[in-house]
C-alpha cells in the first residue's frame, strides 16, 4: 500500500535566507536600472584637457632642456679642468725633479765647511767663484720650492673645482631624468585622451588646427611688418623654410624642434646665438610690451611663466613650435597668453 508522507517543509532560517538574497537581487537590478551610464568626455572636452596636459609636457620640457644646456656647459668645463690639472702636475714634476738637482748639486759643492775649502784651495780666485755659484744655487732652490709650493696650491684648487663640478653633474642628470619622466607622463596621459575619440572626431579637430593655421598664413600674407633688424629678418626666413617639421621635445633642429629650440636654431642661422630656453630668452634683448611695437622677427614671450615662445609673423601672428602631435606653424598671438616681445 503506498505511502502518503506529508512533504517536508523548508526550515524557517532557510525561507529568512533566501528571502534576504531575492531582495537583494532585486534592489541591485533596481539599482543598475535607474544609475546613469558613465559619459564619455565630448570632443571639446577631450580637447581642453589634451590642451592642458600639452602645456605641461611643454613647462616640464623648457626645464629639461635648461638641465641638457647645464650639463652640456658642465661637461666642456669639467674636460677643461682636468686637461688643466693634467697639465699642472707635468709641470709640478718637472719642478720637483729640478729642485732635487740643485739639491744633488748644493750637497756635492757644499758639503765641506768654506773656510776649510779656502784654507785648502790653491787656488783662492777659484774658490770665490765656487762660493758665488752656491749662492746662487742657494736662491735658486729657494725659488723653485716657491714655484712647486704654489702650483701644488694651484693643482688643488683645481682638483677641488672639478669634483664640484662633477657633483653638480650627477645633479643635473638625475634632475634631466625626472624632467624627461615628467613629460613622457603628461604626452602619455595627453595619448590615451585622445584614443577615447572616433576617427572622425579625430580628422575634425586636425581640420581645425589646419584651418586655423590655414588663416593665420593669410593674415602674415596680407601683413607689411618691417623686420626688427636684418639679423632679425635673416631668423625669421630661417624659420619659415622650417613650417612643416614636426615638434619633437628637446629638438632644437635642424628637422624637429620645440618652442624655444626653433626660435635659437633660427637665430644660430643668422649668426646670433641666443639662450636655448624659452625663460632665458625672455632676458636676451629689449623687453617690447605692446604688441602694436612688435616687429617682425622679434622673440614673443607667452605666458606667465615664460614657458612659450615664438618668432612674430607680422599682422598679429606668430610662427612657433606648438606643442606635440603639432608641426611649426604661423598662429594668431591671441590664441595665447601674451606676455611681451623681445627684441634681439
Amino acid at each position: 500500500m503506498a505511502s502518503h508522507r506529508r512533504p517536508k517543509q523548508p526550515s524557517r532560517t532557510r525561507v529568512t535566507v533566501l528571502t534576504t538574497a531575492a531582495a537583494a537581487a532585486v534592489a541591485l537590478s533596481a539599482n543598475a536600472a535607474n544609475a546613469a551610464p558613465s559619459e564619455k568626455p565630448s570632443k571639446d572636452e577631450v580637447k581642453s584637457k589634451v590642451d592642458k596636459l600639452y602645456q605641461e609636457a611643454e613647462k616640464a620640457t623648457e626645464k629639461l632642456d635648461g638641465a641638457k644646456e647645464k650639463q652640456d656647459k658642465l661637461q666642456k668645463q669639467i674636460s677643461a679642468l682636468q686637461d688643466n690639472v693634467a697639465r699642472g702636475q707635468e709641470e709640478l714634476n718637472t719642478l720637483r725633479d729640478g729642485l732635487g738637482s740643485m739639491a744633488s748639486a748644493q750637497y756635492r759643492t757644499g758639503g765641506i765647511d768654506p773656510s776649510v775649502a779656502l784654507f785648502l784651495s790653491s787656488n783662492p780666485d777659484d774658490y770665490l767663484d765656487k762660493a758665488s755659484a752656491m749662492d746662487q744655487l742657494s736662491a735658486q732652490q729657494v725659488e723653485a720650492l716657491k714655484k712647486v709650493q704654489e702650483k701644488q696650491r694651484s693643482l688643488a684648487q683645481q682638483r677641488k673645482e672639478a669634483s664640484d663640478k662633477l657633483k653638480d653633474l650627477a645633479d643635473t642628470r638625475a634632475e634631466l631624468a625626472k624632467k624627461k619622466k615628467e613629460v613622457q607622463s603628461k604626452l602619455g596621459a595627453a595619448q590615451k585622451l585622445l584614443n577615447t575619440l572616433t576617427a572622425k572626431e579625430k580628422a575634425a579637430l586636425a581640420a581645425a588646427e589646419q584651418d586655423r593655421a590655414t588663416r593665420a598664413s593669410q593674415r602674415v600674407d596680407l601683413g607689411n611688418s618691417k623686420a626688427a633688424s636684418g639679423r632679425a629678418g635673416a631668423a625669421f626666413s630661417a624659420a619659415q623654410s622650417k613650417i612643416g617639421s614636426p615638434y619633437v621635445y628637446g629638438a632644437s633642429g635642424p628637422s624637429s624642434f620645440d618652442c624655444s629650440g626653433l626660435t635659437s636654431w633660427a637665430y644660430a642661422q643668422a649668426g646670433v646665438s641666443i639662450p636655448r630656453t624659452s625663460e632665458a630668452q625672455a632676458n636676451a634683448g629689449t623687453r617690447i610690451y605692446s604688441e602694436s611695437d612688435l616687429q617682425v622677427g622679434d622673440l614673443v614671450i607667452f605666458y606667465g611663466d615664460y614657458h612659450h615662445v615664438g618668432l612674430y609673423a607680422g599682422n598679429g601672428q606668430v610662427l612657433h613650435a606648438p606643442h606635440t602631435g603639432a608641426v611649426v606653424r604661423y598662429e594668431a598671438i591671441g590664441n595665447m597668453t601674451f606676455e611681451f616681445g623681445v627684441r634681439i
